[in-house]
């Protein structure tokens, strides 16, 4: 093994050392896996939708972290919340009770409209899909999964089986299991589906692949071949759900119920936690699931507080109206293409390539947003939302645009 590799700390350490008359021993230093490319920059404080970094510049979060933030940064109902669980208890495991679990499950069915199905509590949207995914199989006996082109789902195994990226995939992710379809081709569902399909996974809006909407003839096909066949609906919420569109859970936008809905990102504000809501046809047992940390004290605090401020607040109107707010705004402006979404959940189609649009208005308006391909703008703030902040966001994007 070589002493420092290519760490370019490490190598000035050993260029040290090996001027000394005595070489010592070189100690290394760890450093963070390196698989994200990152902006220079660090935020040290949030509030709302603002961001401050450690050079005192000021941010507008039009991104929310990927999706993230759903309440605003650093809300004080949610900072009270945690903060007085923290000096109470923290964590226990699942072996004993946690009411703050069936507190969670009840304010979750009741806003959700969901109050007949069950929950089961992970850490993250891809051990949400993960569970989900095995506990289809479970309950058909069956392997065959049904996914679509440009998904995305996760990156532990089964999840990232049936995300339709081969980048991110080893050969240890199978998925001679999983069909991939075209989003929306309703037809394609039909003579796809059959007797040894086990489940169909879909995002109610495609996140990561450009922000694009399931159509209401597509959920219909999905639901009517799972019931010809015996298979299990299973709607991926996790970054579209939670308010995201300007309605609880996508399915709803369509009126088409699935069997089992998962959620994560926006729903502990930024603490680490994730659902499998899960309809009553599936009847649980001692073992099949498991969890450490799901459920925890902390993780049900931060998404009881979610919730309470989502429904005092009325956030999830003001998805909607902050939504159609900007995309009436947009609609007009020169060199869009086309305009993709719901609530506050935004994909803004250009004719030419986005990315310096975006690191101009990270670098130059500092304001954050994200990008699904090469060609699309992704927007995703908090679901507080101000006509104020979406003004800005407006402004920043115009004069970008030379406008």
């Amino acid at each position: 093994m070589g002493l420092v590799g290519t760490n370019p700390i490490l190598v000035k350490e050993a260029e040290t050392y090996s001027t000394c008359k005595h070489f010592s021993t070189i100690y290394y230093i760890m450093q963070p896996f390196n698989v994200y490319p990152l902006y220079d920059i660090t935020p040290i404080k949030a509030s709302g939708s603002t961001l401050w970094d450690d050079k005192g510049e000021q941010y507008l979060d039009m991104y929310g972290g990927h999706a993230v933030i759903s309440i605003g940064h650093a809300h004080p109902h949610y900072v009270k919340r945690l903060t007085e669980q923290m000096s109470a208890i923290s964590f226990y495991s699942n072996s004993v009770q946690i009411p703050l679990q069936k507190q969670l499950a009840e304010k979750l069915g009741e806003l959700s409209g969901l109050p007949d199905y069950g929950l089961f509590l992970v850490s993250s949207g891809a051990e949400a899909n993960e569970n989900a995914l095995k506990l289809a199989s479970f309950h058909t006996g069956r392997k065959k999964t049904i996914a679509f082109k440009s998904g995305f789902h996760g990156r532990t195994s089964a999840a990232v089986a049936v995300t339709d990226n081969p980048k991110i995939k080893s050969l240890i992710n199978d998925d001679s299991h999983v069909v991939f379809l075209p989003f929306n081709d309703a037809e394609a569902v039909r003579n796809a589906v059959d007797a040894e399909t086990s489940a169909v996974i879909v995002e109610g809006i495609q996140g990561v692949g450009g922000i694009h909407v399931a159509t209401d003839e597509f959920m219909a096909a999905i639901r009517e071949s799972c019931d010809e066949h015996g298979a299990v609906f299973i709607h991926d919420s996790v970054q579209c759900g939670y308010g995201r569109a300007g309605k609880f859970f996508t399915w709803e936008l369509s009126g088409v119920k699935p069997d089992i809905i998962t959620a994560a990102k926006g729903m502990g504000n930024g603490f680490p936690i994730g659902g499998v809501l899960i309809s009553p046809r599936f009847e649980a047992t001692f073992g099949m699931l498991g969890t450490t940390f799901g459920g925890n004290h902390l993780a049900c605090v931060a998404a009881l507080s979610v919730l309470e401020v989502i429904e005092k607040e009325n956030l999830l109107e003001n998805a909607t109206e902050m939504g159609e707010y900007l995309m009436n705004e947009l609609k007009d402006i020169p060199g869009i293409k086309e305009l993709r979404g719901a609530g506050l959940m935004i994909g803004i189609e250009m004719e030419m390539p986005v990315a310096d649009i975006r690191k101009k208005l990270l670098f130059e308006k500092h304001v954050f947003t994200g990008v699904s391909g090469t060609h699309t703008l992704r927007l995703l703030p908090s679901l507080a939302l101000t006509k104020a902040d979406a003004d800005t966001f407006l402004k920043a994007f115009r004069d970008i645009m030379n406008l």
